[in-house]
C-alpha cells in the first residue's frame, strides 16, 4: 500500500498574530497506522519542504504516546522535513491519500487548485481517501465527476462548531467545517465533542477532531483488507 499524506504550508493563524499549522497527533498516530500495515508512505505540501506545525499541538496538554515516538524517529523527521511538493504528485503513483488537519488548510488546502484536482482524481480512479478535523474542510471545492460536490448526499464529519468555540476560533477561521459540510449538501454527523468519531460513506473517510486520527486511519486501512 502506497499513502500520500497532504499537509499544510499555512502558517498563519487569521489576523491573531499567532502561528498554525498541522495538528501533530493527527499526523503521527495515522503515520504509524500506515507504517505497522506496511505502508509506503510520502509526505506532500503545498510549498514542499518543512511543513508548519501547529505550536499548540507540541503543549503538553496535547502531547500523546505517539507524538513523543514521531519527534523522537529519526527518519520520519527527516521526512517530514523534506515533504515533496503538491504539484509534484500523481494520484497515479498511490493506493490513497490522507489528510491531516490543523487550522492551517483551512487557508491553503481548501483553496489549493492542486489539491482539489488530486482528490478528484483519487475518487475519479476508485481509490478512498480519508480525512481528520478541519482536513474535511479541503474538500468545500471538490466535485464528482458529474460536476456536484464530492460530499453532496455523503455522509460526513469533521471538527464540529462547538469544538472550534471551545478553542475560541469561531471568528477567526475564514469557514467553520460543519457548516461548510452541510452548505455543500453533506449528510453531516457528529459525535461527542472530543471524543473518537469517524464516517465513511464509499470511498470517502472523515473523523472529526484530533481523537478520531488513529480510527480514521485504521478505518482506511481496511479498505485494503477487506
Amino acid at each position: 500500500m502506497k499513502v500520500l499524506i497532504v499537509l499544510t504550508s499555512h502558517d498563519v493563524l487569521g489576523n491573531t498574530g499567532r502561528k498554525t499549522g498541522f495538528w501533530l497527533e493527527e499526523l503521527a498516530a495515522p503515520y504509524y497506522a500506515f507504517k505497522s500495515a506496511g505502508a509506503e508512505i510520502t509526505l506532500a505540501s503545498p510549498k514542499g519542504g518543512n511543513p508548519p506545525l501547529d505550536p499548540k499541538s507540541n503543549e503538553p496538554d496535547f502531547q500523546t504516546e505517539q507524538t513523543h515516538r514521531f519527534e523522537a524517529d529519526a527518519e520520519a523527521m527527516a521526512q517530514l522535513a523534506s515533504t515533496v511538493r503538491l504539484d509534484s504528485v500523481s494520484q497515479s503513483d498511490f493506493d490513497t491519500v490522507f489528510y491531516p488537519g490543523g487550522h492551517g488548510p483551512l487557508w491553503d488546502l481548501a483553496e489549493d487548485k492542486d489539491s482539489v484536482a488530486l482528490i478528484e482524481s483519487f475518487v475519479a480512479a476508485n481509490k478512498p481517501v480519508a480525512f481528520v478535523c478541519h482536513a474535511p474542510g479541503v474538500l468545500r471545492h471538490v466535485k464528482t465527476s458529474a460536476g456536484k460536490p464530492l460530499v453532496e448526499g455523503k455522509k460526513v464529519t469533521g471538527f464540529t462548531n462547538t469544538e472550534e468555540e471551545a478553542v475560541g476560533l469561531t471568528n477567526v477561521v475564514p469557514f467553520l467545517v460543519e457548516d461548510e459540510l452541510i452548505a455543500k449538501g453533506g449528510i453531516y454527523s457528529k459525535g461527542e465533542d472530543w471524543s473518537s468519531y469517524v464516517v465513511r460513506d464509499g470511498l470517502l473517510i472523515t473523523g472529526q477532531n484530533p481523537t478520531s486520527s488513529q480510527a480514521t486511519a485504521e478505518l482506511l486501512i481496511k479498505q485494503f483488507t477487506q
